[in-house]
């Protein structure tokens, strides 16, 4: 499970639901939600699969 930064916890926590994406600059991204207040996490780079 990829982890993440949770701007509002303040902690890294594991990203709910992880999506991989494709940024418009074409970079690689993993989004998802914050298991614990349900905040956007967003982390730029290959995550894994």
């Amino acid at each position: 499970m990829p982890t993440g930064y949770c701007m509002k916890c303040k902690a890294s926590r594991e990203i709910k639901n992880p999506k991989q994406i494709t940024m418009k600059n074409g970079r690689p991204a993993t989004e998802g939600a914050c298991p614990t207040c349900g905040t956007k996490i967003f982390k730029i780079g290959a995550g894994t699969k």
